[in-house]
């Protein structure tokens, strides 16, 4: 098992597991990533800054974007963060659906907490949607703790969490 910058040869496979997710949301009755949101252009804009990331276990069976900067969609928070220092910062996680349940979502946040800690950073933020309660249940059981609420470019109300190790 692997977690290596996403190459563009996995853009396909990427695009795959997003549109899992989509249409699990939809689904599911959650209002998250239904508009178009992420696609193609956004995993190749990822690929160029560098902050896409893919979970290898023989075949791509993961994604995340991750980033360690100052999220301007954090700045104001209705709520307090954990820290006021450095941070990392998980967007867009997802995994394929055929590979539920074997922890692989946990493996890119475990890798996540790595790249921040070889950074002299010590602490992950990450967002959800009000209603995505099986990305929310994920975040407690992994010791992330709810912080308040976050607009995503101003208009989008998300709840944040961060984790502090």
């Amino acid at each position: 098992m692997l977690v290596r910058r996403t190459n563009i040869n996995d853009v396909k496979k990427i695009c795959e597991i997003i549109n899992q997710a989509k249409k699990y949301m939809k689904n599911s009755g959650i209002d998250q990533w239904q508009n178009g949101y992420p696609n193609v252009d956004t995993i190749l804009e990822d690929i160029q800054t560098k902050t896409s990331y893919v979970l290898v276990d023989e075949n791509v069976v993961g994604t995340m974007r991750f980033l360690i900067e100052d999220d301007p969609d954090y700045g104001y928070i209705e709520g307090n963060w954990k820290t006021n220092g450095r941070y990392g910062v998980i967007h867009r996680i997802a995994i394929d659906e055929k590979c539920k349940g074997k922890s692989y979502a946990k493996k890119l946040v475990d890798e996540a907490i790595q790249m921040c800690m070889n950074e002299d950073v010590h602490s992950l933020r990450i967002d959800t949607h009000l209603d995505n309660s099986s990305m929310r249940r994920f975040l407690k059981k992994n010791h992330f703790e709810e912080c308040g609420i976050v607009y995503i470019r101003g208009i989008d109300k998300r709840i944040a969490y961060e984790l502090v190790f």
